[in-house]
């Protein structure tokens, strides 16, 4: 009697096409993997860190950025998903020649399956204004450096933070040449390239040349099938008339710049943009109101792709192989 694997004694098995999977988390959640699964491509990007606030302040630096494919999970398990939230910005300090404070750094991003996949928050960018050395904090990309008054002995240090190998890069810093210490605050690292160090020709008056450095740039994901960047460091401070720094493209918040009106409009600080790691924004010198604050860094996102196809082991009766084959879903 025949049987439909065509006299092939053994399991007759249903043809199993398991579709594409793309889930994305915009928040803290659990990822359910489709029965199949055996694998997962994924992309992690952090929380970005804060912008510092007050006087050529730095920018906030881009959360951590991590894809890959190749994770392995068990199909039709749970896996804990955390979403880093974006740091804070500095806090106001006035009077206007008070130090300025440092920002929050953004928290980390996991994707916890049996291999976990942990990206690390912004660095916080350095409050500028004050006395003594700002250090911006070091994280999946560095934050920028916010430069000191006058009164610290020259020449003083210029610390900028680091950013993790494989996920970021560094702060940039303040290049002013000379004892006087005016300028703008250095821009924060991004996924593909560093923060700027602020443009100053410390010439005193016109000021328009001490620009804030840009945010470094992020990196590019086509995992949902669209080409968007993620992880843009936030932009520095600028001083006094000029312009504070471009974010990064990736969801860098632009630096505060600008005053006193009206020779040249104030510009506020830019907040990371949510669900990209963008670093914040920082605040700048400006004489009139509203006072030169930071921006928050943007939260992270995490999203996993399982692949689809035609999958399952066994035997398989000639017209589901025909079907699968011609529809180009036939695993080799």
């Amino acid at each position: 009697m025949a049987n439909s694997n065509g006299g092939i004694v053994g399991v007759d098995n249903p043809a199993v096409v398991q579709p594409e999977v793309i889930t994305t988390f915009n928040s803290t959640g659990t990822l359910t993997t489709a029965p199949y699964t055996t694998e997962v491509e994924y992309l992690v990007v952090a929380g970005g860190g804060g912008g510092a606030s007050y006087y050529y302040a730095g920018g906030g630096g881009a959360g951590g950025f991590r894809t890959a494919t190749g994770n392995p999970v068990s199909g039709g398990s749970p896996y804990p998903v955390t979403v880093g939230a974006g740091g804070a910005a500095g806090a106001d300090s006035p009077p206007r020649e008070a130090p300025g404070t440092n920002a929050s750094s953004g928290s980390n991003s996991v994707l916890g399956t049996p291999s976990p996949i942990t990206s690390t928050g912004g660095g916080f960018g350095a409050g500028g204004g004050g006395p003594t050395t700002a250090t911006a904090g070091n994280g999946g990309s560095g934050g920028g450096y916010g430069i000191a008054q006058a009164s610290q002995p020259y020449p003083f240090p210029k610390v900028a933070g680091t950013g993790t190998v494989g996920q970021g890069n560094p702060g940039g810093t303040n290049n002013t040449p000379s004892p006087s210490h005016v300028g703008g605050g250095g821009g924060g690292g991004g996924a593909s390239a560093a923060g700027a160090n602020a443009i100053n020709n410390n010439a005193g008056s016109p000021y328009v040349l001490l620009v804030g450095g840009a945010g470094g740039a992020g990196s590019p994901s086509t995992i949902t099938g669209s080409d968007v960047s993620y992880a843009g460091g936030g932009g520095g401070g600028g001083y006094y008339q000029a312009a504070g720094g471009a974010g990064g493209v990736g969801g860098g918040g632009a630096g505060n710049g600008g005053g006193p009106a009206p020779i040249a409009p104030v510009t506020q600080a830019a907040a990371g943009t949510a669900n990209t790691g963008g670093g914040g924004g920082a605040g700048g010198h400006v004489v009139s109101s509203p006072p030169a604050l930071g921006a928050a860094g943007g939260s992270g996102v995490v999203i996993v792709k399982e692949a689809g196809g035609f999958l399952g082991s066994g035997i398989w009766d000639m017209n589901s192989v025909y079907d699968s084959v011609k529809a180009g879903t036939w695993s080799s």
